[in-house]
């Protein structure tokens, strides 16, 4: 005997019901990924050598962390205008910042400046971080020195 179609269960299985939420919640989630990775873009700053900023062709404005060593010979400072190169012996960069230089800042040390490219191919820096001690390069910038064949191990890590 079978029952009229009027007091069937109507509706979905258990089964069914728990699929529906796993897919809300992971539509939730993608979302709301989304969303961070959306607000986070402009935050990142990715690390570049002279080299990468020139295969790469970075975008003026855009926010890069630009590291290598500062070349001998170039560094000329008026006031708190500095201007200087940096290079990681494929390619040179002319960098100016407008500020007070860390302590450590010298021609021929390993060097990573906050900042983006000028619409004229110029480097302008908001932030410039030296090395702490006789020992220390950052490792991107080991690692860009090494790529180019000017890695001096005498020099640091």
């Amino acid at each position: 005997m079978t029952m009229p179609a009027s007091t069937r269960r109507k509706g979905m299985t258990r089964k069914q019901k728990r699929l529906a939420i796993i897919a809300g919640l992971a539509l939730v989630l993608a979302i709301a990924t989304a969303l961070v990775l959306t607000a986070l873009r402009d935050q990142i700053v990715f690390f570049y050598s002279p080299s990468d900023v020139a295969a790469r062709e970075v975008e003026a404005g855009h926010p890069i962390r630009l590291g290598g060593l500062v070349k001998d010979g170039t560094w000329t400072r008026e006031g708190q205008e500095n201007l200087f190169t940096i290079t990681d012996g494929g390619h040179e960069i002319v960098a100016h910042y407008s500020g007070i230089l860390p302590d450590l800042f010298r021609e021929g040390q390993g060097v990573v400046a906050e900042g983006s490219m000028g619409a004229d191919g110029r480097f302008e820096a908001s932030t410039v971080l030296a090395k702490h001690d006789e020992n220390y390069i950052p490792k991107e910038v080991v690692e860009a020195l090494k790529a180019q064949g000017e890695w001096r191990p005498e020099a640091g890590q």
